[in-house]
């Protein structure tokens, strides 16, 4: 996967000095397309990541253009419809109950992407780089050690630049058992861990080989259910998130991404930021999000 253009990023780190500071009513998390805003009196601006809005203020949406925003107690909400909005009373009034959990996870989202840690890890990009050349087909799964799953939802990548496609995908029980097999000319299949076969399991072992070279195959990987307790443990959590947001959206999955990234679900969180990007497929700055999360923890090829 091509690691796209991390600059407007950087720019969302403006968001964080301080995060949930109520001298503002609203900012800016994610901005796409020729928006605008302005205070009482001034002229009109740019729209940018990081601008914070007083209730006073008035933004400009632009056609085909996508904003999403953060209220000061944490809730989350985008605008996608052209047209002029006051941040008092047109989106206020789209505000209700945010929650403590939310605002922590709104910061988590984004607040790795420091620039003394991107440095570093783009420093190490050519050595993660160097690894994947000699293992022929590379999954973006995480390594066994870390391979539970909260949701039932889980997305396969891997990389075809090396080794072509058809594929057949194998999935197997914890005896090696097969479980079932699946042929694809893609680079990504999303599997559902309740139906079919896999509903009976607890653990799956995964592996990816080339259709016309079955000895071009990539490691297996393991992808785990959590033990009731862990499961139980991360619903309260999580229930308080999702009571305090409405319904899917591309913001919301972002936000979500970060939850399951600091409590390790890595798997998880590949689900959310791959649902992010087909809700918002034009925004840019989610999949510069996406693309730091895999370089962080080890996942990019």
């Amino acid at each position: 996967m091509k690691i796209r253009n991390l600059s407007l990023i950087a720019s969302m780190l403006l968001f964080f000095t301080p995060l949930f500071s109520q001298e503002y009513t609203f900012r800016v998390l994610v901005s796409k397309g020729a928006n605008e805003y302005r205070s009482e009196g001034a002229q009109w601006q740019a729209l940018k990541t990081g601008t914070s809005l007083k209730a006073t203020d008035e933004i400009r949406l632009a056609d085909n253009a996508y904003v999403g925003l953060v209220h000061h107690d944490g809730k989350p909400i985008e605008i996608k419809k052209a047209g002029s909005y006051k941040v008092s009373p047109d989106l206020t009034s789209q505000v209700a109950g945010g929650s403590t959990l939310l605002k922590k996870y709104v910061d988590f989202a984004f607040s790795s992407n420091t620039a003394e840690a991107k440095k570093n890890r783009l420093n190490a990009t050519g050595a993660v780089q160097r690894t994947v050349e000699g293992s022929g087909i590379r999954l973006t799964l995480p390594p066994n050690h870390n391979s539970g799953i909260y949701n039932n939802i889980a997305v396969i990548n891997w990389d075809g630049s090396q080794v072509k496609g058809p594929y057949v995908v194998t999935l197997r029980n914890m005896f090696d058992d097969v479980l079932s097999r699946i042929e694809t000319p893609e680079t990504t299949l999303t599997l559902n861990l309740e139906e079919g076969a896999l509903a009976k399991e607890n653990a799956i072992l995964v592996e990816v080989a080339a259709k016309n070279d079955p000895s071009l195959i990539s490691d297996q990987h393991l992808i785990k259910r959590l033990a009731p307790a862990q499961q139980d443990s991360v619903k309260k959590e999580l229930d308080d998130i999702l009571s305090a947001m409405d319904g899917e959206s591309a913001l919301n999955h972002l936000i979500l991404a970060g939850f399951y990234e600091e409590h390790q679900l890595l798997i998880d969180a590949i689900a959310a930021y791959e649902s992010a990007m087909r809700l918002a497929p034009d925004v840019d700055a989610i999949k510069d999000a996406y693309n730091e999360f895999l370089i962080r923890n080890a996942l990019a090829y």
